[in-house]
């Protein structure tokens, strides 16, 4: 809320609000968790009056990418797939 107050005072656009570390998949089983609860950023977009633009996974795909230098949407799977989906979300809003 303080981040869109600021950008709303700077006159900086905000393109949306997006759920960082939203779940964790347990590499071994598959089990996915919702560690920090879920569905607070989208209510609180809505309650901000911006768009909800997605969930990204906590996940060691992408640290270790990032220290890798290579994105992590080269590697494929569940990380890589939200990536997508949050970028062509964005390319499809006319964000991009």
């Amino acid at each position: 809320r303080k981040a869109v107050d600021m950008f709303r005072t700077l006159k900086a656009p905000v393109l949306g609000l997006i759920e960082n570390m939203s779940t964790y998949v347990c590499p071994n089983c598959g089990h996915e968790a919702h560690l920090f609860g879920h569905g607070g950023a989208r209510a609180e977009a809505q309650a901000l009056g911006v768009p909800f633009l997605g969930e990204i996974p906590l996940s060691l795909d992408v640290r270790v990418s990032g220290d890798e230098g290579t994105p992590v949407v080269l590697k494929g799977g569940p990380v890589a797939n939200a990536y997508l989906r949050l970028a062509r979300r964005m390319i499809d809003g006319g964000m991009g």
